[in-house]
């Protein structure tokens, strides 16, 4: 057996809302849309992991997603201009990432990062 693909599902009001920090920040596609659910994908091939945590590192909560993009100082740009809340960072953390904490419309914590 072999898994071909996790996604994560995350509940949400107002999928206008959501496609505003996928689309216009993380610069994500609209890969499927049923009006009642919409799958954003990114470009390349990227692994599939799943973390299982007591915390996010550094003492703080553990996020819900975490991205890794690969122009971190163009997507924090844009989460601040899109005016969404950076709860933390960025920062250089010790186990060698860049990374901040912004909540996306839904009110879900994503780390977002970039290895050093």
């Amino acid at each position: 057996m072999a898994i071909k693909r996790i996604v994560a599902n995350l509940p949400a009001g107002r999928i206008e809302a959501a496609a505003a920090f996928y689309r216009d920040v993380l610069g994500m596609r609209v890969a499927m849309d049923l009006g009642w659910i919409v799958t954003f994908s990114a470009e390349g091939q990227a692994p599939m992991q799943l973390s299982v945590a007591t915390e996010g590192g550094s003492g703080t909560p553990v996020p819900a997603l975490s991205i890794e993009v690969d122009d971190f100082a163009d997507v924090h740009d844009r989460a601040r201009a899109g005016g969404f809340p950076i709860e933390y960072g960025p920062v250089d953390e010790p186990w060698g990432v860049r990374r901040f904490y912004v909540r996306d419309p839904m009110g879900h914590l994503v780390n977002i990062l970039t290895h050093i």
